[in-house]
Formats: C-alpha cells, sequence, structure tokens
C-alpha cells in the first residue's frame, strides 16, 4: 500500500530573493509538500508513534523558510535535507516552493520549483 502525506499551501513571509528590496522587504510564499511514507501500522493501530506527526514536518518547512536565501532553489534544497535528516523514514518527496508576485515587471501570479527526490 502506498501512503502519503500531503500538506498543501503552507504560507510564509520570507526574505528569499536576489534583489536588495526583496531581502529588505521580504515576500509572500507558498510551500505545497508531499511525502511516501509508509503508514501500514498506523492505519492499523492508530498510534501517532507509527507516522509522521504533520505539525513537526511544518516547523522543519517554517525553520528553513525563516533562512534568507537567494535562490528559491536553495531555499527548497535546505527544506527537502532538513524532512531528510529529521525523518529519515521518508521513502519519497515532492517539494513545490513558490514566490507569490516575483518582481518581474509583469504580471505573474507566481514563480515556483518544483524538487523531488
Amino acid at each position: 500500500m502506498t501512503t502519503k502525506i500531503e500538506l498543501k499551501s503552507m504560507r510564509f513571509y520570507a526574505y528569499h530573493g536576489v534583489d536588495p528590496q526583496e531581502t529588505r522587504v521580504g515576500n509572500w510564499f507558498i510551500v505545497d509538500l508531499m511525502v511516501t511514507v509508509d503508514l501500514v501500522q498506523a492505519i492499523e493501530n492508530d498510534n501517532l508513534d507509527s507516522t509522521i506527526n504533520y505539525a513537526e514536518i511544518y516547523e522543519v518547512v517554517k525553520s528553513e523558510m525563516n533562512v534568507p536565501s537567494k535562490l528559491i532553489e536553495h531555499a527548497a534544497g535546505r527544506i527537502l535535507k532538513s524532512l531528510r535528516r529529521r525523518f529519515p523514514q521518508i521513502e519519497h518527496i515532492q517539494l513545490k516552493l513558490a514566490k507569490q508576485n516575483p518582481p518581474f515587471g509583469g504580471d505573474v501570479q507566481s514563480a515556483a520549483i518544483l524538487l523531488e527526490d
């Protein structure tokens, strides 16, 4: 049985960007995360110790989003690595990090990076 945990549309105000204004003023970012993990025991025994606490996943993401990066690629990579370190039972990660209203000088809702590992 394939089992996944999804945390969708986690919203953070952060200071990622190359332009000085981005690191000074900040911007809104959206993180979508899906992790594949064996949850068969949790399905059977209804015990939190048999799964990954969703709040703990959120705290890992939040902690990494609080560290400024020039590139969203770098921020996404740090999130992925931190999740792997904290939860070695994760089999697969799909992570999308999107910067809302990027400073392109055009009408763009978001610019995003999608990582899978």
